[in-house]
């Protein structure tokens, strides 16, 4: 299926520090495409055994094998962990019968750095409290993510102590589970009000549970965990760009095949494109700003040909999408269906490169991707049904 063509993931990754390697095949013989990353500090994933580790060259790609044992490339934009004590809860406010029992419980890192909460009677007034200093959530949306483990319910909270935010029952489970949910402030309070809680009220029925990996950031959605002791901790956003070169791409016909996700719905363009190193001359697939929808163009001469989209169930989730470019003949496959045509013409200036972005600095893709093919000839559409199917 197609020649000179350009591979990334599939189940193979090869990294170092400042790279990501992608694989040419050209008559059936291989050689390096390289990614340049860049971070600037630690960031964490989930290795192929499961726990969580920090990776500690500052811009090595993250492999994260998070629901999935292929793994998927992870970047992400820049966030904080507001919480200064992600770990250590003896910093935090306890009130009622809730006490620490243990620190020494095996953790969703590997470590013996979990805690043990007792005390709980599902009476309310047992809480485990958190008072970011000075922090004012007026008009901000905020997540707050934490790792759990145990039996019965708990109720997780987040309050300014004017409009109540938002609160959820959840179910604890006998394994680590990540816990996260979002609300919005309007308010404009201000201060040492606004605190979380994790706690026994509305019915709640747990009388111990374990805890760990405590994350309070100023998104709509949560991000991979940032350690804190102390102070909080910013994590830097990532980019990936300029893999391949001239002679690896057909600006006259080929295939992007992409296997993605989202991190969230939250109508941004997020795109991958094959480019000239400008905005002006490119071929991109990318999130669109229309809800869960998936878009495949060409953009030639500064301006946008050949529009094609498709509205997915969740982009949240894994989509194989593939746009086929070649002047009057252009199609978008998702999930192994043909789901838009363009039959706009236009003429492309010489592709060098690939990247995550929209072909400068801008529209930068933050998300999972499982896979990357770029073909040099325009695939039958037999070919693209089973590449996406």
């Amino acid at each position: 299926m197609g020649k000179g063509i350009v591979k990334l993931g599939e189940g193979n990754w090869a990294v170092k520090d400042g790279n990501l390697l992608a694989a040419k095949e050209t008559n059936g013989r291989f050689k390096n495409a390289e990614f340049t990353v860049d971070r600037g500090t630690d960031a964490t994933y989930v290795g192929r055994d499961g726990l969580i580790a920090n990776e500690s060259g500052d811009d090595t790609p993250r492999i994260d094998f998070t629901d999935n044992t292929d793994g998927h490339l992870l970047l992400e934009p820049q966030s904080t962990n507001l919480i200064t004590y992600s770990e250590n809860f003896s910093h935090w406010t306890r009130t009622g019968n809730t006490t620490i029992s243990a620190t020494n419980i095996l953790s969703p890192s590997g470590e013996n750095n979990g805690t043990n909460i007792t005390g709980l009677s599902g009476s309310g007034g047992n809480d485990l409290r958190f008072f970011p200093s000075n922090f004012n959530s007026a008009n901000k949306t905020l997540t707050f993510s934490v790792y759990l483990k145990g039996n019965g319910t708990l109720r997780m909270q987040m309050s300014n102590g004017v409009d109540q935010g938002s609160q959820d029952i959840i179910t604890l489970s006998s394994n680590w589970t990540r816990h996260t949910f979002t609300t919005t402030f309007n308010s404009t309070n201000s201060g040492n009000t606004f605190h979380i809680n994790i706690d026994d009220y509305d019915g709640a029925t747990a009388t111990t549970y374990d805890i760990w990996g405590a994350q309070l950031e100023a998104l709509s959605f949560p991000t991979s965990y940032i350690p804190t002791n102390g102070s909080s901790v910013t994590r830097d956003g990532e980019t990936c760009t300029g893999a391949g070169e001239t002679a690896d791409f057909n600006s006259e016909e080929g295939v992007l095949y992409v296997e993605i996700a989202a991190l969230d719905d939250n109508q941004t363009y997020r795109a991958i494109s094959l480019n000239d190193g400008t905005n002006n001359e490119c071929v991109r697939l990318r999130f669109n700003t229309t809800s869960n929808t998936i878009n495949g163009l060409v953009r030639d001469g500064g301006a946008g040909i050949a529009q094609t989209s498709y509205q997915v169930s969740d982009i949240k989730q894994f989509h194989k999408a593939a746009f086929k470019y070649k002047s009057g003949d252009c199609q978008l496959w998702i999930d192994g269906v043909q789901r838009d045509t363009s039959a706009d013409t236009f003429t492309l200036s010489t592709q060098t490169q690939l990247n995550f972005n929209q072909g400068t600095s801008s529209d930068i893709f933050y998300g999972k991707c499982k896979a990357i093919r770029v073909y040099k000839e325009a695939l039958s559409d037999t070919d693209l049904q089973n590449l996406t199917s």
